[in-house]
């Protein structure tokens, strides 16, 4: 997995490349300013010391000083952050900076209106693996700074066997079967079911979670009937802000939704730079 020191390493190279030819053309290496994040509409601001770390990445001796904290709602025209260092770092480091901010700002803004969505719910919304290539980590971050909950991080670190797994192995309960024979007692078990055949499969081969995929009200009601309580319940496929209510009225105990990240965008900040030299 990539740390975020190597996401902006990255993201600096893409950028600047060999060098910035404007910026090295026209400001002169001991000149030093302030810049300003500021705030282009309201939103939930998410990434601050990811930005901070762009600058200091190009300036050991930059100053970053954040407005606020991950998590905090902002409103358009706040100034967000402020840093002070040499004027190369600051102008180099401007887009991808913001381009971090705007990112997880978009990803935390987004989540926080469907947790407010949910109102005092005790389900548990998470996201999925639908994430940015490489991004993963930060956009996970995101979800949780907007109030939401993680799911698994990848395929190493939960047992979730989805319907291609079932499919290859000849049904639900010889998938479940065939993992419980090689898997340590301290891991759970979900599965993912579409049927309510398979439901039953699952709960005679003792899964730990059974995901309900793409089922409709009605469908959901009735699985979580056979279910009793013997296994947690998650639903997940096509879920909208507008069904999360719906939803968590059954009962279940997780909604999973793509859609957190993958629906995301981002959010619109800029950064004023003054030169103080």
């Amino acid at each position: 997995m990539h740390s975020v020191r190597h996401l902006i390493d990255i993201a600096l190279k893409e950028d600047i490349g060999p060098g910035d030819i404007t910026t090295e053309s026209l400001i002169a290496p001991e000149r030093s300013g302030i810049g300003t994040i500021l705030a282009k509409e309201p939103l939930i601001i998410a990434g601050l010391d990811v930005a901070g770390q762009v600058f200091e990445q190009l300036d050991p001796n930059v100053v970053f000083k954040p407005a606020y904290q991950d998590g905090d709602a902002v409103g358009i025209g706040d100034v967000v952050a402020q840093v002070e260092g040499k004027l190369r770092a600051l102008l180099m480091g401007e887009r991808t900076a913001l381009n971090f901010l705007q990112r997880l700002a978009g990803i935390a803004t987004h989540v926080r209106s469907y947790v407010e969505a949910l109102g005092h719910s005790k389900v548990r919304l998470v996201d999925t693996r639908k994430t940015t290539p490489g991004w993963r980590v930060l956009e996970k971050y995101a979800v949780r700074v907007g109030g939401a909950y993680n799911h698994r991080m990848g395929l190493y670190d939960g047992v979730l066997i989805k319907d291609n797994h079932v499919a290859v192995c000849g049904g639900v309960k010889k998938a479940i079967e065939r993992i419980r024979k090689q898997m340590t007692h301290l891991l759970k078990i979900e599965v993912e079911v579409s049927e309510l055949y398979q439901v039953k499969e699952a709960l005679d081969a003792g899964a730990d979670v059974i995901m309900l995929d793409n089922m409709d009200i009605h469908q959901i009601r009735a699985a979580l009937a056979l279910i009793g309580g013997k296994a947690a319940v998650e639903v997940s496929g096509g879920i909208t802000q507008s069904s999360l209510k719906h939803l968590a009225d059954t009962g279940v105990d997780i909604i999973s939704a793509g859609a957190l990240t993958h629906a995301a965008r981002c959010m619109d900040l800029s950064m004023r730079i003054e030169a103080v030299n």
